[in-house]
């Protein structure tokens, strides 16, 4: 393996500024990663090699010429989530209804990434839709957890989280729902961050759950993520929900948490995220990381969120029934899949025939569940009842940061499980976000930060950092804390090599 794939964005966006080292060379190292480990993986679904290599030229070219920098990251590789358009390379957000289909735009996300020079390396793979919790649901087979390669990497980000961990890109962008950028960073020892809801665009995100859906940056450390974060944030209009207010500067906070002093913030611990449920190796871990943040100064309470226990049934009534109208688009008639014989079959039985063989199991699943939530006579018991627990939970975080800065918990209940494992049992992967999902209903913004290794099997937990809405920068300021602190205990950064990876 390269060395230059064990570099962290910021090292490599150095380097290429300093001339130590070429954008070009920086991407082929990348590729030629992927080339070797992702037959084993399954990141990506895409490699775009030609526009990647030319991306990095023309950063080169500005560096030769002496130009300032598009921005912080210019020359930096990125993994791009299959559920973000680009222009002329295939989006199928992981399903065979899509397979096919090249959007005729660039979202504004995948605009502001090539226009700040970043390398996008290619798509990669995720939960059919953004549904699911481990990648299992995507119709191109599931993604391989680099930490062991017969466990899952996540979901439904669990291509993007899975080529961080297996160094096939410094940076990858994903989308949170439900915990689907936070959840997969935990079980693979990487950095996932749900910003505030409508701080980063929706534009040209394919739409899962539209109240819900939220684009963010994954990386390997906390700097690198707000480095990515200011670069992807920001307003824009054509984004109806996108806020209107400059991004927060949470690079300086990155900056300001790794030295180490979180004197004078109060911490809040969530009460209900504790006791049964949770792995063993995952409380220790999360007990490590609280006497820590004390070890940095900060003083840590327990805070209760007293409807944060409805949060899960609320979240699996609001975002299916979003989804039963998201969904709907994909008819047929105007891109994509299309099945059945158009003389002997109806428009109606194209759409049909055409749904059964392209949507999997896991989307008709949610479909099925939205539709009936939304009917006529049960909109009222269902649907409004989940919305009024989302007010409630909204309330929880409102009356909670009146007495604390930020709120943290585990970020998922268990370390990464075994491929297939609970692939029969719906619930059983639905409770894989029980920690993440109160933070979407919300719309606060939340991260997930490497908290070391259960000391049960030896895999990765993720301690999640929650705060207010639009106060990104306390988070950033805590985890960038905690890392370099975690960092400094064990001696190094969170780092692991995978020998079938490494032949």
């Amino acid at each position: 393996m390269s060395d230059l794939t064990r570099l962290t964005a910021a090292e490599l966006a150095d380097k290429i500024q300093k001339k130590d080292v070429s954008a070009v060379e920086v991407a082929q190292a990348h590729l030629d990663r992927i080339a070797a480990v992702d037959k084993t993986v399954n990141a990506f679904l895409y490699v775009d090699t030609e526009r990647a290599l030319s991306a990095a030229r023309a950063v080169d070219e500005d560096v030769a010429a002496g130009r300032e920098p598009a921005s912080p990251l210019a020359g930096v590789p990125l993994a791009l989530k299959d559920v973000f358009v680009m222009e002329g390379a295939p989006t199928t957000c992981g399903s065979k209804i899509l397979e096919g289909w090249s959007p005729p735009y660039d979202a504004t996300v995948t605009r502001k990434l090539l226009e700040a020079g970043v390398v996008i390396l290619g798509k990669t793979n995720m939960d059919e839709f953004a549904m699911g919790s481990s990648t299992e649901n995507s119709a191109f087979g599931p993604s391989r957890n680099p930490w062991d390669l017969d466990r899952i990497p996540g979901g439904s980000g669990g291509g993007s989280s899975a080529s961080l961990a297996a160094f096939e890109a410094p940076l990858a962008i994903g989308t949170d729902t439900g915990g689907s950028i936070r959840q997969p960073g935990s079980v693979t020892g990487t950095v996932g961050v749900k910003p505030t809801y409508g701080g980063v665009s929706r534009y040209g995100l394919v739409a899962f759950s539209s109240s819900l859906d939220q684009g963010g940056p994954c990386a390997r450390t906390v700097l690198d993520a707000a480095l990515l974060h200011e670069v992807i944030g920001g307003h824009d209009p054509l984004d109806s929900t996108s806020i209107d207010a400059p991004v927060p500067p949470v690079v300086a906070a990155a900056r300001d948490g790794a030295r180490g002093d979180l004197s004078g913030m109060r911490i809040g611990i969530v009460t209900e995220f504790q006791g049964d449920g949770y792995q063993a190796g995952v409380t220790a871990a999360f007990v490590q990381a609280v006497e820590t943040l004390k070890g940095l100064g900060a003083e840590v309470v327990e805070v209760s969120c007293p409807h944060f226990d409805y949060a899960l049934p609320a979240y699996y009534l609001i975002a299916p029934s979003e989804a039963s109208s998201n969904l709907a688009r994909f008819d047929a008639m105007r891109y994509g899949l299309r099945t059945g014989d158009d003389s002997a079959n109806s428009a109606e039985q194209v759409m049909a025939l055409t749904r059964e063989a392209g949507f999997g199991a896991e989307v008709k699943r949610r479909i099925m569940i939205g539709t009936y939530a939304l009917s006529s006579g049960y909109y009222d018991a269902y649907y409004g009842q989940a919305q009024k627990v989302r007010t409630l939970i909204t309330q929880d975080f409102e009356k909670a940061f009146e007495s604390v800065d930020v709120l943290i918990s585990p970020t998922t209940p268990t370390t990464a499980f075994r491929i297939g494992e609970r692939a029969d049992d719906p619930m059983a992967m639905y409770l894989a976000d029980l920690c993440t999902i109160p933070a979407n209903l919300a719309g606060t913004p939340a991260m997930s930060v490497p908290a070391g290794l259960s000391d049960e099997d030896g895999l990765p937990v993720g301690l999640q950092v929650m705060a207010p809405a639009l106060a990104e920068p306390r988070m950033y300021k805590v985890a960038a804390a905690f890392e370099a602190a975690r960092d400094a205990a064990s001696g190094g950064a969170l780092i692991h090599r995978v020998p079938e990876l490494e032949a």
